[in-house]
């Protein structure tokens, strides 16, 4: 009888120990499953069918998982301006914009949203010759200004090698201004490319995101009143060395300091 009732204890025993390692197999092979990808074409997807707080997730995931772009930012601030949160909305438009800043869909969408906010600031005016410039920098991002830089200098190499070795003068003519030419060129396109990477990694602009904030003249509570700004108001980061205030500028020289948590930096 004792070893009936061992042989069925060690049957049981057997039993639990196969199924826990059944059980844990299981729980292993769901640890090690590959999750979900989340595409583009389903945050579009759930964009196009209206569903725009499921597209905004979608897209937020995008950005934290699989870095940023110039488009995903864009499909994002137009989601947010559907769902009528116009500061979130001129946010991704101005990330959209530091990538792609040659983009007329971008800039146009920014500027649509912005018409839509309360603060309405009058820049200061500059010379024409700066407005230009930044305007002629603003045509193509930094990876776009890069890009032709080194074609240029391929190109101008090209043009020397033909002045070099050319047996005919009109030919080395050719070579020798198109080699001035081609280097003035390369050299602008690093500029801007410089200018482009130095711009986006300044984080010097930021855009306010509370209802409303009271500009203040001292970095407390208890400074003097100067102004008030509301949400989607795009202003400049002039010290952002202090952890919970920043001082601001508009565009217009007003400035004075915010509360950080106000404000969210580009």
């Amino acid at each position: 009888m004792k070893k009936i009732y061992f042989s069925i204890l060690l049957l049981f025993a057997s039993v639990m120990s196969y199924a826990q390692a059944d059980s844990t197999q299981v729980e292993n092979a769901i640890a090690q499953a590959p999750a979900e990808i989340v595409t583009k074409a389903k945050a579009d997807s759930a964009y196009i069918n209206n569903d725009f707080a499921s597209a905004v997730y979608l897209y937020e995931n995008i950005l934290a998982n699989q870095g940023e772009s110039a488009d995903i930012y864009y499909n994002l601030g137009n989601s947010y301006y559907k769902m009528d949160n116009i500061a979130k909305a001129i946010v991704n438009y101005e990330k959209a914009l530091m990538l792609n800043p040659g983009n007329g869909d971008i800039r146009f969408n920014l500027e649509l949203a912005q018409s839509k906010t309360v603060d309405k600031v009058t820049p200061m005016s500059e010379v024409f010759l700066v407005t230009w410039m930044k305007d002629l920098t603003n045509t193509m991002s930094e990876k776009g200004w890069a890009k032709m830089g080194i074609i240029t200098f391929i190109l101008m190499l090209l043009m020397l090698a033909l002045y070099f070795f050319s047996k005919k003068i009109a030919l080395k003519k050719v070579g020798f201004i198109s080699a001035v030419c081609l280097l003035f060129v390369c050299i602008v396109a690093n500029i801007f490319a410089s200018a482009q990477k130095d711009k986006a990694q300044s984080h010097e602009t930021a855009i306010i995101m509370a209802p409303s904030i009271t500009v203040k003249s001292t970095p407390n509570e208890g400074g003097t009143d100067l102004f008030i700004l509301h949400e989607g108001r795009k202003v400049y980061i002039k010290d952002n060395t202090m952890r919970e205030w920043k001082e601001i500028e508009l565009e217009d020289g007003n400035a004075g300091w915010v509360p950080a948590s106000a404000i969210e930096i580009i």
